[in-house]
């Protein structure tokens, strides 16, 4: 796309953005309302399957649609991904029940994968190695935008609005970026010599599904040792070794092998998939933190949060620029990587609200120095040819790394909780009631559930209720409790600092390759044209 105006990528960036804003955002606003959502909807037992199924549908159409854009282009999938989301966002605000909520969010799904690999790539074919960088910045800008507002968005729309406004409101902005991608977006032709890869596709998507679905599971709906679980492992295992064989045969494979050859590819992914585990322990688990221990309600939790969004826009921005000034990229993960590390030690031993907030704006700062980079590094490391599919396996592995990172956190979470309250009370740390006469003793055990935290209004109602003999008893439960999941945070926490630790070493050993701009790229291929041109008129003298 060399051939367009700079007025006109921009003009394009512009249509991009707001795409990926609208898929971005639908995420965000979503995520705060559903608890509520399901409650009215009934079939509370199935919610996770309404985040499963997206998380699944998403990354399986993400690692996929980068193959088959490479060979169609870009064009089509983005308009296909923005109609596919708009079906699915429409039709889940007409769901009726749990089921119909689950399926739509599944076609919600297959158009946020398609959207989010095809924009990001999409910035790859518009701009050298050098001014991709800016732009790449200001598309996680874009999206750390829409994490600061959505969350806030989604909370007072289900307060004060339908519910199925909060799928519907952002519908025209989606009507407008496909609008504006089909009249400005150029056309591209069928690479001629492509062949679509239905085989590796095939095993590619049970591979993930199987792995996804395992990890998932593991530790919630089955034990992490049961037949179930194992089997999917195991089912995972042997879809990947077949899907290697069938792609080191394959004409046009859709998860080329060659990608893993080079180190700064591979390099790239490994940390990204640490990069993005470490993360959502801090994202998913800081919450439990503050609304748990320290009993902040859920709205001003959502507030806690925000100077990590705020701190990655900007961030993300300026890196981005000087990246682009520079070319040069590595500098900024090897100081982005410690301040990730530094924020979530803070978190592992944090006590208060002002420690948190501390952790939340030095986390944001390393996201924004390092996040634009692991995306720069692979991309200006293949090909044009191949920037699809190599973009959509370095997504394909953050969202891998977030998923495992979230389940085995959880299950370290689950299970020092449990050692924690076996220790506190076989140590006499928690309420005395040999005194109490067996009702009220049975009505106090009743309590010992760490969750009861997470809900402070009630816990405050329950303590009104109480016989007053009990309520002193209840405070120092309450206390035990807190301690207890304080304690196991810090394990949590602790987790996700290793894994950030591994990832800034691995950042050491990264080779960087200066990002050129699109007058260097002009003239290496008008001097090697030259160059050329001076050997034939040399050959018949050599003879």
């Amino acid at each position: 796309m060399e051939h367009l105006t700079q007025k006109k990528k921009v003009t394009i960036m512009i249509a991009l953005m707001a795409a990926m804003f609208f898929a971005a955002i639908n995420q965000t606003i979503v995520g705060t309302a559903m608890p509520r959502i399901i409650a009215m909807l009934g079939g509370i037992e199935h919610y996770t399957w309404v985040i499963t199924i997206y998380m699944l549908t998403s990354t399986i159409a993400t690692v996929l649609v980068g193959k088959l854009s490479d060979i169609y282009g870009r064009k089509p999938f983005l308009l296909a991904g923005i109609i596919i989301f708009v079906i699915g966002a429409f039709l889940s605000g007409l769901s009726a029940d749990i089921f119909q909520m689950i399926t739509y969010r599944g076609i919600q799904g297959i158009g946020g994968g398609i959207l989010m690999s095809a924009t990001v790539t999409a910035v790859g074919d518009l701009f050298a190695p050098r001014e991709r960088a800016k732009w790449t910045g200001i598309m996680m800008a874009m999206f750390g935008f829409s994490s600061v507002i959505g969350p806030t968005l989604g909370g007072f729309m289900i307060d004060h609005m339908a519910w199925k406004w909060i799928f519907w409101i952002f519908l025209p902005l989606g009507i407008v970026a496909f609008v504006m991608i089909w009249r400005m977006f150029p056309k591209t032709t069928r690479a001629a010599s492509e062949s679509i890869d239905y085989l590796g596709s095939v095993f590619l998507s049970l591979s993930i599904v199987a792995l996804l679905l395992g990890f998932s599971w593991a530790g919630t709906q089955y034990d992490w040792g049961s037949p179930q679980i194992l089997s999917l492992f195991a089912a995972a295992v042997v879809f990947a070794v077949i899907l290697i064989l069938v792609e080191r045969k394959a004409k046009s494979p859709v998860l080329p092998l060659s990608l893993f050859k080079n180190s700064i590819i591979s390099l790239s992914m490994i940390i990204g998939f640490l990069m993005n585990a470490g993360m959502m322990g801090a994202m998913i688990y800081l919450p439990f933190f503050v609304q748990g221990v320290e009993g902040v309600s859920p709205t001003n939790s959502g507030f806690i949060n925000m100077p990590m969004s705020l701190m990655m826009i900007v961030l993300s921005t300026l890196v981005g620029r000087w990246i682009s000034k520079s070319g040069k990229y590595k500098r900024y993960a090897l100081i982005g990587m410690p301040f990730m590390v530094a924020a979530m030690l803070i978190m592992a031993f944090m006590n208060s609200i002002a420690m948190a907030v501390a952790s939340m704006i030095i986390f944001g700062i390393g996201l924004g120095l390092a996040m634009p980079v692991f995306t720069l590094t692979v991309q200006n490391a293949v090909a044009p040819a191949m920037l699809g599919v190599a973009t959509a396996t370095s997504t394909l592995f953050r969202n891998l790394g977030g998923t495992i990172g979230i389940t085995i956190m959880g299950t370290v979470m689950n299970t020092t909780l449990s050692h924690k309250l076996e220790n506190a009370v076989s140590s006499g740390q928690g309420p005395d009631m040999s005194k109490l006469d067996a009702e009220s003793a049975r009505q106090l055990s009743a309590f010992m559930n760490p969750q009861m935290l997470l809900d402070q209004p009630k816990l405050k109602e329950l303590h009104a209720t109480l016989p007053e003999q009990i309520q002193p008893l209840f405070n120092q439960l309450i206390e035990m409790l807190r301690s207890a999941l304080s304690d196991s945070l810090t394990v949590v926490f602790l987790s996700g600092t290793a894994l950030l630790v591994i990832a800034a070493l691995l950042v050491v050993f990264l080779k960087e390759i200066p990002l050129r701009s699109g007058e260097a790229r002009t003239e290496i291929k008008a001097g090697e044209k030259a160059a050329d041109s001076k050997l034939k008129e040399q050959a018949p003298a050599v003879q």
